[in-house]
């Protein structure tokens, strides 16, 4: 891909490689280690890292960089949908496939789910099994289970 431009971020789960081109953020890839800074950064990479910065902090829970994930029409339809699970819930494949309006799709639904090319901010962190158990993660269990526990301890009252 032209133009791509690609950012480490150090975070709670491990180093997260982001990548942007064309205006918006393509991809997001648990890193081995720190990558290379680049010289410079497009606006959308620079807000990338700010806004997970504040999630991982606990301070933001809906992200507004712009997004660029490739993918088929109806991956990208699964994606979007990904994206409209509120913070802090999760939904079962199941029951993502109905509100996509393919019921019967479970497994198809899963398999675009797991080729999220944008993890965290697409939260696919957020489809359990309908039984409610921990189902695989790009980055593994540990990591999905990290996130979520985090969302909820954020969303949490704090106790006086």
């Amino acid at each position: 891909m032209t133009g791509l431009t690609t950012a480490t971020l150090d975070t709670p789960i491990g180093p997260l490689a982001i990548d942007a081109a064309s205006g918006g953020i393509v991809a997001i890839r648990f890193a081995a280690g720190p990558g290379p800074v680049p010289a410079a950064m497009p606006p959308c990479l620079e807000q990338a890292l700010h806004e997970l910065t504040a999630y991982f902090a606990g301070r933001l829970t809906a992200f507004t960089v712009p997004l660029r994930p490739g993918g088929t029409p109806f991956q990208r339809a699964v994606w979007d949908r990904l994206a409209a699970i509120p913070y802090g819930t999760t939904i079962s494949y199941r029951h993502l496939a109905a509100a996509l309006g393919r019921p019967a799709a479970v497994r198809a639904v899963g398999a675009a789910n797991g080729r999220n090319p944008i993890p965290v901010i697409i939260p696919c962190h957020r489809v359990i099994g309908t039984d409610g158990s921990l189902t695989g993660y790009a980055g593994g269990l540990g990591k999905k289970q990290w996130l979520l526990d985090h969302e909820r301890r954020t969303l949490a009252p704090a106790r006086p």
